[in-house]
């Protein structure tokens, strides 16, 4: 972590006490190995600050949060501002800005895992664990959230561990689970890799430093892939759609300019005083020149 201890962590609070001081930079050592790694993120964009998700999940995967010094090393290696930096970390619910558990346990509580059973869950982890959204239990082996959807309907309801999938879950199942990232116990996601890694080694993996296990398991179960499957038995296909067809269907074909083309709303005449003036002309002179850099 990238925080001075000055004694036990009050319950509920992320691991910070009062009073404590977040460490101001890296060590050397520290700082080479991350500066190496944001190097060779940096040389997949062509522009640098392109690279700042990427190396936001590489400072948490250090920190296990996205620290202030993280902060600071992104900004100071992109050549952006601080305050940049921080606009972005706290867009991005996926970017912790406390420090955050061993395992973060999602419980999905969206329309359609709710009615099958997510707020029941929720309800029952919670009690469990004895903490809320966004809340890391004592021992810092778990951080529980609400969260909006897991993208996995087919297996409602679904609770996510650092974003593997634990489908057709019930309140009894996922705290089983739980209780076994606590312990500190193997746990197998129902698809995907063939266990759960810490939360610091999935955001190391979500900054572009595979670790190998992207191939095992399955990826799409059953559920899943059942249209695929009935349509291949009863000899289903889409209807064809060639050029012609689309071109007979695309909005020129009514009478509406494509982008760009006479009458369209990127060729439309001022029709505003601010259209014309110079303070007008001048910003929007700007918005051309920040598109093109």
């Amino acid at each position: 972590m990238s925080v001075e201890h000055a004694g036990a962590p009050a319950p509920h609070d992320h691991g910070r006490t009062p009073g404590e001081r977040h460490a101001t930079g890296f060590d050397d050592a520290t700082r080479a190995r991350l500066t190496a790694d944001a190097q060779e993120i940096i040389a997949r964009y062509p522009q640098a600050r392109s690279a700042l998700l990427p190396m936001l999940h590489l400072v948490q995967a250090e920190d296990g949060y996205v620290s202030p010094r993280g902060i600071a090393f992104c900004a100071a290696t992109l050549g952006i501002s601080t305050a940049e930096v921080s606009a972005v970390a706290t867009f991005y619910t996926q970017y912790k800005r406390h420090p955050n558990g061993t395992y973060t346990v999602g419980v999905c509580t969206n329309t359609l895992c709710a009615v099958m059973g997510g707020d029941a869950i929720w309800e029952e982890l919670s009690a469990h664990l004895g903490i809320g959204h966004d809340e890391t239990t004592d021992d810092g082996a778990v951080t529980l959230e609400r969260i909006e959807c897991n993208a996995a309907c087919d297996y409602a309801p679904v609770v996510m561990v650092n974003w593997e999938f634990f489908d057709n879950q019930t309140p009894a199942s996922a705290v089983e689970v739980v209780d076994k990232l606590v312990e500190g116990a193997p746990v197998a996601p129902t698809r995907g890799a063939s266990s759960v890694c810490t939360f610091k080694e999935m955001s190391r993996v979500l900054a572009g430093f595979p670790d190998g296990r992207a191939d095992e398991g399955v990826g799409a179960g059953p559920a899943t892939v059942r249209g695929t499957v009935l349509a291949r038995e009863r000899g289903w296909t889409a209807p064809s759609f060639d050029a012609d067809e689309r071109a007979a269907t695309s909005g020129a074909s009514h009478g509406e300019p494509e982008a760009g083309e006479e009458q369209s709303s990127a060729d439309r005449a001022p029709t505003t005083p601010a259209d014309v003036s110079p303070a007008g002309e001048q910003r929007k002179q700007k918005s051309d020149d920040a598109k093109e850099s």
